[in-house]
Formats: C-alpha cells, sequence, structure tokens
C-alpha cells in the first residue's frame, strides 16, 4: 500500500479523497493555488504545497509543479479527483516516468476513451449500441450531407469535449452554419481542439451511466446505474441512484451493465470509470461517452451499494485484486443527490462566489454531506462555484425524496446566493415525484415553477430589521443600550439574506 498519496485537486472532492486517506492509515499531501490557502482540504491533509497564483493554468493544471512537490513530499501515488487533469492522459503518462503510480486508468485507455470520436468507435466495436452518427471530426459541408440523411434535429460535439462544452443542438438547415461555427469556437476556447463531430439527435432523452470498477488482474463489475437526467446547459445538477426507470426492470441493468463492461474492457481499461448511455422514450439505450475518472456523483452510489469508490480506487492503483464478485453486488434502497452551487437559478444561474457569513448545515438520519466550505470562507471566482454534495439514502424513493427537501430545509447558507431553494421546487415538483424525467427537464421546470414565497418568520424579521434601521438612525438620546436590539437587528439582516 502507498505511504503518501498527494491529492491533485481542490475542494469538496480533494476533501473527500484526504478522509479516505485518513481511514485507511495513508498520509495525505494538499495542493493549493493563492485564491484556496485557507481551503478546509489544505487544513485537513498532513501537509500541503503552494502550486502558484488563482488561474488554473498557473496551479492545478500544472503537471510539472505537482509532480515536483510529489517528489519533494514522498508521495509516492497521485489522486486526480475529478475535472483539472483527471482525464488528462499526458498527466497520467508523467506520472508513470516519474514512478509515481497515477490512480485512474493507464494513460492509453484514457486516450482511446477521452476522445469523444475514438470512444464511439470503440464502444461500437465492443458491440454497445451508439447513435447514428459520424465518428470522426468533420466539415461543415459533412454536417449538411448528415442533416440531409438523418434528418433534423442533430448535435454538434466537440471531438475533445465534455461538459456541454462545444455542444450545439440544430433544428434547421438555417441554423446550422452559425451553430458550427459557434460550437468550433467555444471547443477551441475550452479544449484548444476545435474539431467537432455529428450525432442524431434523440428528443427528451434519459441521461442514465453505469458505475464500473477494475482492478490491473483482469476482474471489472459494474456497481449498476445512476440517473443524470436533470441537468442545467448539460451540466448535471442532480442525481439519483437506483434509475427510477432501470430499477423495475433487472434485464435493463445487466444489459446495460455488460455493455458498459464490454466498451471498457475493449480500452483495457482498469480502475473506476462510468460508461454513459442515452435512453430514448422506448427504453433503447446508446452510448455516449465514457468518463475515465471518478465521477462528481459516486455517493449515491455509495449509499445505495454500501462501497466506498474511492478506497477501492486506491487499492486497484496499489496492485490489488477486486474485493467482490458482480454476484457480491447488490441495490438497497434509494438514493438523492443536489449538487449544492454558489449560484442564482433566477438570473441564468449566474455563479455568485463571495464570503460566507453563516452556515448551517442539514444533519439527521440517512444525510451525507461532501463539502469543504465554512462560515468564513470565500468562494472564489475563478474555480467551478460547487459549494458541496448533498445525499440523502432512504428505503424507497419517495422516502428520499422527503428526506432531501427536509434537509434543504435545514440547510442554511448566508452571503452568497445558492440553489437551495430551487432543489426543493423540484423535488415537490409531480413531475420528479412520478419520476418523467428527460435532460430538458429543468427548461420544462421553468415553465411552471413559482418560487417559494418567504415564510412569515422571514417577513417578520424583515419587518423588524427595517425598524430597528429607523430606530438606529435616530438621535443618541433617544437610542436604547439594549444588546438585544443588536441582536434583533442581526436577525432580520441574516433573514433578508435568505
Amino acid at each position: 500500500m502507498f505511504r503518501k498519496v498527494l491529492v491533485a485537486n481542490r475542494g469538496e472532492i480533494a476533501v473527500r479523497v484526504i478522509r479516505a486517506l485518513r481511514e485507511m492509515g495513508i498520509g495525505s499531501v494538499a495542493v493549493y493555488s493563492d485564491a484556496d490557502r485557507t481551503a478546509l482540504h489544505v487544513r485537513l491533509a498532513d501537509e500541503a504545497v503552494r502550486l502558484g497564483p488563482a488561474p488554473s493554468s498557473e496551479s492545478y493544471l500544472r503537471i510539472d509543479g505537482i509532480l515536483e512537490a510529489a517528489r519533494a513530499h514522498g508521495a509516492n501515488a497521485i489522486h486526480p479527483g475529478y475535472g483539472f487533469l483527471s482525464e488528462n492522459a499526458d498527466f497520467a503518462a508523467a506520472c508513470d516516468e516519474a514512478g509515481i503510480t497515477f490512480i485512474g486508468p493507464s494513460a492509453e485507455s484514457i486516450r482511446r476513451m477521452g476522445s469523444k470520436t475514438e470512444a464511439r468507435r470503440t464502444a461500437l466495436a465492443a458491440g454497445a449500441p451508439v447513435t447514428p452518427g459520424i465518428d470522426h471530426a468533420i466539415t461543415l459541408a459533412e454536417a449538411r450531407q448528415f442533416a440531409l440523411e438523418h434528418s433534423y434535429p442533430i448535435l454538434l460535439k466537440a471531438v475533445a469535449g465534455g461538459g456541454g462544452k462545444g455542444m450545439r443542438r440544430v433544428d434547421t438547415a438555417h441554423d446550422l452554419d452559425s451553430a458550427f461555427r459557434d460550437a468550433s469556437s467555444e471547443a477551441e476556447r475550452a479544449f484548444r481542439n476545435p474539431d467537432l463531430y455529428v450525432e442524431k439527435l434523440i428528443e427528451r432523452p434519459r441521461h442514465i451511466e453505469i458505475q464500473l470498477i477494475g482492478d490491473r488482474h483482469g476482474n471489472m463489475i459494474h456497481l449498476g446505474e445512476r440517473e443524470c437526467s436533470i441537468q442545467r446547459r448539460h451540466q448535471k445538477v442532480m442525481e439519483e441512484c437506483p434509475s427510477p426507470l432501470v430499477a423495475g426492470h433487472p434485464e435493463m441493468r445487466r444489459e446495460m451493465g455488460e455493455a458498459a463492461i464490454r466498451a471498457a474492457r475493449s480500452a483495457g481499461y482498469y480502475n473506476a470509470g462510468t460508461v454513459e448511455f442515452l435512453v430514448d422514450q422506448q427504453r433503447r439505450f446508446y452510448f455516449l461517452e465514457m468518463n475515465t475518472r471518478l465521477q462528481v456523483e459516486h455517493p449515491v452510489t455509495e449509499l445505495v451499494t454500501g462501497l466506498d469508490l474511492v478506497k477501492l480506487q486506491i487499492q486497484v492503483a496499489a496492485g490489488q485484486p477486486l474485493p467482490y464478485t458482480q454476484e457480491n453486488i447488490d441495490w438497497r434502497g434509494a438514493a438523492i443527490e443536489c449538487r449544492i452551487y454558489a449560484e442564482d437559478p433566477a438570473n441564468n444561474f449566474l455563479p455568485s462566489p463571495g464570503k460566507l457569513t453563516r452556515l448551517s448545515r442539514p444533519l439527521g438520519p440517512g444525510i451525507r454531506l461532501d463539502g469543504a466550505v465554512y462560515a468564513g470562507s470565500t468562494v472564489p471566482i475563478d474555480y467551478d462555484p460547487l459549494l458541496a454534495k448533498l445525499a440523502v439514502w432512504a428505503p424507497t424513493r419517495e422516502e428520499a425524496a422527503d428526506r432531501m427537501v427536509r434537509a434543504l430545509r435545514e440547510y442554511d447558507v448566508g452571503g452568497i446566493r445558492t440553489n437551495i431553494m430551487f432543489f426543493r421546487g423540484i423535488l415537490e415538483d409531480p413531475e420528479f415525484r412520478e419520476a418523467r424525467l428527460h435532460t430538458g427537464f429543468i427548461e420544462e421546470f421553468f415553465q411552471r415553477y413559482r418560487p417559494e414565497a418567504p415564510s412569515a418568520d422571514v417577513w417578520e424579521a424583515a419587518a423588524l430589521a427595517a425598524a430597528l434601521h429607523t430606530l438606529s438612525r435616530a438621535p443618541a438620546a433617544a437610542q436604547s443600550n439594549d444588546a438585544r436590539k443588536n441582536a434583533w437587528l442581526e436577525t432580520g439582516r441574516n433573514s433578508l439574506l435568505r
């Protein structure tokens, strides 16, 4: 087993990995930028190393700086988390060349499955169903010809893409030229690669993914599916396990799991990974892509299977065989996760960076919170504004949804805007409760969503704050020194910030 692991990431995933390392008795090294010098992952790690200024290109994306930090602090393995360098084949190869274990798949597997077009070809060769498309970088003329043959709508996607970057839906021939230009430009900015490919767009699909884990001895199992259909701008914001579509159809889970394993095996894959599928309204599934890393939403799988994916990643990377076979895996109950962001859903989900003036976390049975912020900490503008992942478990999906509503009501963040109230609206929405989900759910939800009015105590606090503000401006002789008034004033101000 490793003696010390450097965690090449920040935020809640760095905290998650550091905690797993501590439970396993392995030393941890954190890295940080100037913007994160007081971050929680820095405080929790056994050692910490400054990488550079806030921009990720000068800190968390510096392969040379990370390897230098690992060597200087005696780390013989690196966990990349997700994002940043986690799916960078050059980073995985550089770790190998430096004699440091990369806790993830091989550089070759990352290259094969990291390219969306290469991944499609690999999945197709392995017998996994794929949507009609062109599996190479295309020209505008080829996109036009594809649309003529398969009809609109079509989907333009970045060859090197992910997270919805460089992706455009095209509904008519009139829109194709501008969509192609815009998608290519966005892909160039995001991935330094303007190449696009094209697929036939599946209307109102569900996004369902299969979690895999494999060792270096040829063993590989799947840990079931996650429903990831609730997205904004092609970014997942809410996930659940099991999928309510698949839960009642064990043969569908088996078929999707086998297809995912075939695709991964054909790329020589090991460690944790996720194969993503689109599912149409006839419950036919199509390979979408593979994420060659730990997923943000892994907690819901852990809650339902009882396994620890981060510890399994570390054990597999150290050369240990998987301690489980497919027959050992069971799924109990239901889990839901909400990604709590510092953002404003009422203003097109714009980020809301700033200082947390107040933080009260939900507690109680069946609640898990993976976070990295505390009262007084600052959400920097330089990175993804994820505050925490709130996950709940319960015996049934209905009970899990009720538990999540309760947890969200207890979750209080001051000083910045969050999407907490937005999630409460979704969880109480009849379409969600009846599991009528698809990737356009949020757009349709906003057409019927009416934000919850402030509760009576908030209105009372607001009135009190206004009255006390007037009092505070009165002549000094008319003011009372009663400390309770100051406390009431602060209560009113805090309530208005909710």
